[in-house]
């Protein structure tokens, strides 16, 4: 199922927290947005739900206008941060709940359950409570639910969030298999770039109510279209300097030890934090504080003077007036 938005609008109390949204979502794509709190990434997602009435612009699943179409009747399927599973029933009776509103025949309701659940690799669960459930087998619990009707779109707002580190990780890769395996069209709300970045077939960035970019991630990473995205996306975030007539960018991971004839920048180490593989240094150099990430065996202290070098081809530049990013003529020509 495709979704296009088309000059999304939504207000609240006069506060714009969607702004003229056009994009559209293609049939099977896991499509995640991202972006700070208070961006409008829920509240895009609310208005695909039918949640929220838009003030103005419309919501098309395929060809259709969901204006006046309910929430119930959008055939879509919804996970949220908290699982709302019923304590007082079993894990299939959670499952089957969907159907029994539908008044699907309880034979048929059973049947499509323990078929979700096997998809969800919960079959061995069905006759627990959801008490005696991990955090993890819990959300498995509401992603089956919201498959068993066999939704056309799959909406899932910061499911992981209750999670340990361990388990969002794993999750993640879940709801990906999950969502590839049934070929339906996902979207995705986090404010975790590194989630977002490892189950994306597109990120679509979000900042004050308005798209920055939509893209593939490795296209996030390399090929940025302004600052907001370019220091959003990248952990650690990416080093900004002022020049004559541009802005400059530099990752972290793209800057190495060089010997003094070669340095783009030559400074002292003010931090050193290791990290597994790599070391995180700060150093700073004339007015500015530069994030390096250098291989965790290299001799160097704080209070060292060190050398650091630079591709050509890692280095991003921007305007200085809009923020955005050069093209390749425009840059050849700075």
């Amino acid at each position: 199922m495709d979704i296009h938005l088309k000059n999304l609008v939504m207000d609240f109390d006069g506060q714009r927290a969607v702004d003229q949204l056009n994009v559209t979502i293609n049939d099977g794509e896991l499509v995640t947005l991202l972006g700070p709190s208070g961006c409008g990434k829920s509240t895009t997602l609310m208005l695909m739900a039918g949640l929220y009435q838009p003030t103005s612009g419309q919501v098309l699943f395929g060809d259709k206008d969901m204006a006046r179409v309910e929430a119930e009747d959008r055939g879509i399927g919804m996970v949220f941060q908290n699982y709302a599973l019923y304590p007082h029933l079993s894990v299939l009776k959670n499952i089957m709940f969907p159907l029994k509103m539908q008044k699907t025949p309880k034979k048929e309701a059973k049947e499509r359950a323990i078929e979700i659940a096997k998809l969800v690799e919960i079959e061995h669960l069905l006759n627990r409570k959801p008490h005696q459930l991990s955090g993890g087998q819990q959300q498995r619990v509401a992603i089956a639910r919201a498959l068993v009707k066999k939704p056309k779109v799959l909406l899932l707002d910061e499911p992981l969030s209750n999670l340990d580190a361990r388990l969002r990780l794993e999750m993640r890769e879940e709801i990906r298999r999950i969502q590839q395996e049934i070929n339906i069209t996902a979207i995705f709300v986090t404010h975790d770039q590194e989630e977002a970045m490892s189950i994306s077939d597109k990120i679509m960035i979000m900042n004050d109510g308005m798209i920055q970019q939509i893209d593939q991630p490795q296209i996030l990473y390399k090929k940025p279209v302004n600052t907001f995205v370019a220091t959003f996306i990248g952990s650690p975030p990416i080093n900004l300097f002022m020049s004559d007539t541009h802005k400059v960018g530099i990752r972290p991971e793209h800057l190495f030890l060089v010997h003094p004839e070669e340095a783009v920048i030559t400074g002292q180490v003010i931090h050193l934090e290791t990290t597994g593989r790599d070391t995180l240094i700060k150093v700073t150099s004339d007015d500015d504080t530069i994030r390096a990430l250098i291989d965790a065996s290299s001799d160097v202290a704080i209070g060292d003077t060190i050398h650091l070098g630079v591709k050509k081809e890692n280095i991003h530049r921007f305007d200085l007036e809009t923020d955005l990013r050069l093209s390749e003529e425009e840059d050849h020509e700075s």
